[in-house]
């Protein structure tokens, strides 16, 4: 006779096999649960192949990815395309004209400028010019990121379904404009995996001190996916996650006993009610216990050389700041999490745009494209995407008065820029919109289609990355989406 195992998973597993019927096991077996425990997943989804990691390793993927991994900044608030990317030459000649109504057409407009008497247009007040080899026009209110634009495919024709910030930046992290679905980097997280067992697969990290937009934690949840795939947030200063320190006087061996003991009952508990959330709880405590000699490692900036804070500037000193964040970004990177996303709010500037725009681009422009660089000088850059962008872009005309010196833009769902870079991407100016920068001329790209294009480039089929919840199957992309082959390199 075989002696009893003193592992509680594998107590707790044979117990389940004892305890369940054959059809049974084998409609369970598919949750995985010693797997699921140990923190390895492994998964076979209804549309076909599987997708995952162990050790670090990329198993059954659909096609050879291009990235490995995903570093979002998210520029809440929908900054300006018409004063940073998309030069309009037509709105400085016509400026405080009406909106004519062949170029609007009858689209909807929000309730906060749809009620004015007029739509004057505006002109941006910033020069803008032609840089490298590309010569892709560059706002000069970001000098850093024109340095680095042949590195860049600059995306001109975002299109997306909604028109207020909340909704449009639900569809733009999640796929839906319904808040609880799950969140891009935990479909990703659900997708691909650790590859490093000590870290998150998904990292936040939020600009200290910024108003504007709310951002809500729903933004990176899980959704209906488990509660393991959810992004983590870190924080600047001494205590980079909240709660995950040991209270005073708990040592780590103790620590590690109570863990011992917490696994056990958990482990029973599983095996009793056939339930998976005990065992997510399982490995979401073991992940806390090896995160907490990791994330002070990387937090810590200190070991960063001169040269660090040279190419990323002085602000990068300061936890928090945008800045820093790009660095820690850097940092999680390197240690292979695979999706790091970033939000600096603010941009949005419905008045006094010239000014708070200035702000904006001060703090995020230098950051921005030193991350480029230093991801291209370790040789991390061709298997990492970087994309920045926010929820929507704003109008050509002003909301409120029209001066000489001031003006403010609305929302605009249609022709909002963003830009990616790395990650198996073509650097090129892509799409066109009209000479009013209101609709989109060549090229349209979906929100859907974005998604579905990001991952194709880590190597998924977005078609069959799915999950079966509440008697239907749930994509990123919907029902929507299609990989945009122009986009890649």
């Amino acid at each position: 006779m075989s002696t009893p195992s003193q592992d509680p998973l594998a107590r707790a597993l044979d117990q389940r096999i004892a305890n369940l019927g054959r059809r049974s096991l084998l409609r369970g077996a598919g949750l995985g649960l010693a797997s699921l425990a140990l923190g390895r997943l492994a998964r076979a989804d209804e549309g076909g192949a599987l997708v995952g990691a162990e050790a670090g390793d990329l198993i059954g993927l659909h096609h050879a990815p291009r990235a490995r991994r995903v570093v979002h900044l998210f520029q809440s608030g929908g900054p300006s395309q018409l004063d940073l990317f998309d030069h309009k030459p037509v709105l400085q000649q016509r400026n405080g004209e009406e909106l004519p109504d062949s170029i609007r057409r009858g689209q909807r407009l929000t309730g906060m400028s749809g009620n004015q008497a007029s739509l004057p247009l505006a002109g941006s007040q910033f020069e803008f010019a032609r840089h490298g080899q590309s010569q892709a026009w560059i706002s000069e209110l970001l000098p850093h990121t024109a340095g680095i634009v042949d590195e860049l495919c600059i995306v001109r024709t975002m299109v997306t379904d909604a028109i207020n910030h909340d909704p449009a930046a639900t569809f733009l992290l999640s796929g839906s404009t319904l808040a609880g679905r799950p969140s891009m980097g935990s479909w990703l997280s659900y997708g691909l995996g650790s590859a490093n067992a000590d870290l998150p697969e998904f990292c936040v990290l939020v600009s200290k001190d910024k108003g504007g937009q709310p951002l809500y934690k729903r933004l990176w949840g899980s959704g209906f996916l488990s509660a393991r795939h959810q992004g983590v947030q870190l924080r600047g200063g001494a205590d980079p996650v909240l709660f995950l320190g040991d209270p005073t006087g708990i040592d780590r061996a103790t620590r590690r006993r109570m863990l011992d003991a917490l696994e056990q009952l958990h482990a029973d508990d599983a095996a009793r009610t056939n339930d998976q959330a005990p065992l997510d709880r399982i490995a979401q405590s073991e992940l806390a216990f090896r995160m907490q000699a990791s994330v002070p490692e990387v937090a810590d900036l200190s070991s960063e050389p001169a040269a660090t804070f040279e190419l990323y500037g002085e602000e990068a000193r300061q936890p928090g700041t945008f800045a820093a964040n790009c660095v820690l970004a850097r940092r999680l990177l390197e240690r292979d999490v695979r999706f790091v996303q970033l939000f600096h709010q603010g941009w949005d500037q419905h008045g006094g745009l010239p000014n708070a725009i200035r702000v904006q681009c001060a703090e995020t422009d230098r950051a921005s494209a030193a991350l480029v660089t230093d991801l291209r000088q370790r040789g991390l850059l061709d298997d990492t995407l970087v994309v920045w962008g926010g929820e929507f872009g704003r109008t050509c005309y002003s909301q409120g008065k029209l001066t000489p010196t001031d003006y403010g833009r609305d929302h605009h769902p249609r022709c909002t820029s963003m830009w990616m870079a790395g990650g198996g991407v073509r650097p090129q100016v892509f799409g066109e919109t009209d000479d009013f920068g209101y609709n989109v001329v060549r090229d349209p790209l979906h929100v859907h289609d974005l998604h579905a294009t990001l991952l194709h480039l880590l190597g998924i089929d977005h078609e069959r990355l799915a999950v079966k919840h509440q008697g239907r199957r749930f994509r990123l992309t919907d029902v929507h989406g299609k990989v945009h082959e122009q986009l890649l390199g």
